[in-house]
């Protein structure tokens, strides 16, 4: 398994580092995971392989970089250098069953006890998100997040903004793809993911769930290159001043899922805008718990880590609750 993390320094720039615990291993070349895949695409070459030949005898001493406490600081697991527009970051939602109650929960107040349009969606996918081989299935539910402007690192902060009414973890795993030059996606693997979301706001109506995603998340600390999609496990906590505040289990992978992988690839990358060349994605798989479920609202401090088996080191990120006021933003008549 080979685990890749971006990383930047004050004096020599970005650069590329493969996971060799207790150490991170300095390669040569590429300076971002984005430059290394296209190289790989161009020379006809697998990324394992073109990253193994990359490999210098420089070391960092992870637990450092990891802390916060190197001169290398590490960046989100993936992204588009000098040019967010060109990543797309997005998800689907209602792959998981604990996903799905929740929000059956959340809206079931204003729907009744008839099933909602949630359950109905989740119920699709049992029924029909893992078609027969060379067959189409059921299209899952998706969501935008915005361009890789989002895109936060380990260690870095998740804002609630002054327009938004809450934040809160999404435990995720999330798929990391390029579009080649002549408009194929290519998976490159997959990262720990916190999809990160206000669901105050999305409680108030469900056909607020588009604005309640356009929020920031965070990815990393690393990228697993190819990676096996089947079943796994995890954890997720939310913690203050080092006392848990809350904590779950959690599960994802196709065996947890009604959907696919290749369902949920399918239906994303069949737009023609989503396989624009040179295109980055940034996809969220969905999340099986999350601690609003719980009625827990976060506060400004709060720790959130995700941890997955499998995907590396666990992703920390702080929420930080913005005290501006919201007021309108200067616009001008051409």
């Amino acid at each position: 398994m080979t685990r890749i993390v971006q990383i930047s320094h004050p004096q020599h720039g970005r650069a590329l580092a493969r996971v060799e615990e207790p150490s991170l291993v300095l390669l040569n070349g590429a300076k971002s995971v984005y430059e290394a895949a296209m190289e790989a695409i161009d020379t006809k070459k697998t990324l394992v392989e073109l990253l193994l030949a990359a490999r210098s005898e420089t070391k960092l001493h992870y637990d450092d970089v990891y802390a916060g406490t190197s001169e290398w600081k590490l960046l989100p697991a993936f992204d588009c250098p000098g040019d967010p527009f060109r990543c797309l970051v997005a998800g689907t939602g209602l792959t998981h069953k604990n996903s799905a109650l929740n929000r059956q929960a959340m809206h079931a107040a204003t729907e009744g006890t008839k099933p909602t349009d949630s359950i109905i969606m989740y119920e699709w996918g049992v029924e029909n998100g893992f078609p027969e081989p060379g067959e189409i299935g059921v299209q899952p539910e998706w969501f935008y997040k915005g361009n890789g402007s989002v895109l936060r690192a380990h260690g870095e902060t998740l804002e609630v903004p002054d327009f938004g009414d809450d934040g809160g973890e999404e435990p995720e795993i999330a798929g990391i793809y390029i579009v080649d030059r002549e408009g194929t996606p290519h998976r490159i693997g997959f990262a720990t993911g916190n999809e990160f979301s206000d669901h105050v706001m999305e409680k108030k109506n469900y056909l607020y769930l588009a604005p309640s995603k356009l929020r920031q998340c965070a990815i990393g600390p690393e990228l697993v290159v190819g990676g096996d999609f089947g079943y796994i496990k995890g954890h997720v906590q939310v913690s203050a001043n080092e006392q848990v505040k809350w904590s779950a289990d959690i599960q994802t992978g196709e065996q947890n899922m009604a959907h696919s992988l290749e369902n949920l690839e399918y239906h994303h990358f069949k737009y023609p805008g989503h396989r624009l060349p040179l295109q980055a994605h940034v996809h969220f798989f969905g999340a099986d718990a999350f601690s609003f479920g719980s009625k827990l609202l976060l506060e400004s401090n709060d720790l959130m880590t995700v941890h997955w088996e499998g995907q590396g080191r666990p992703l920390q990120n702080r929420l930080s609750v913005s005290s501006d006021t919201p007021r309108l933003s200067p616009l001008f008549q051409l």
